[in-house]
């Protein structure tokens, strides 16, 4: 679980997030409708777009694409816990575009994490 809260802790720290206000206001100074800018940048709240099935499968395959290699039942559960915890911490007024690179950056954290295991793997029977 401590692994789990380590990488939350290192994913949020990444997060591109916006309160809807802002958001709003921005849209309003482009001179287009909150409607449309939602449309047109994918926009959703965080937690929708944290817990969506579409990230969630996109951080496999692109933690698949740095393992070389299909990932684990254990590390695919990984990804899923992470970023359901992720999406329960979201204030529910925040706003988050799906072209975040939340998916890029778990993948590389849980590889990094593999990577360190892997090593002292090695080390311990050398």
């Amino acid at each position: 679980m401590a692994e789990h809260t380590d990488l939350l802790a290192s994913l949020a720290d990444s997060f591109c997030t916006r309160p809807l206000n802002r958001f709003a206001e921005e849209s309003r100074l482009d001179g287009e409708s909150l409607k449309d800018a939602v449309e047109r940048y994918e926009i959703d709240y965080a937690w929708q777009v944290l817990g969506s099935k579409r990230l969630s499968d996109e951080t496999v395959v692109r933690l698949e694409a740095k393992l070389g290699q299909p990932a684990t039942d254990a590390q695919k559960h990984c990804v899923a816990d992470v970023l359901k915890a992720a999406a329960q911490a979201q204030p529910s007024e925040l706003l988050m575009s799906f072209d975040n690179d939340v998916s890029e950056r778990l993948a590389a954290l849980m590889f990094a994490r593999h990577e360190r295991r892997t090593r002292a793997d090695v080390e311990a029977i050398s």
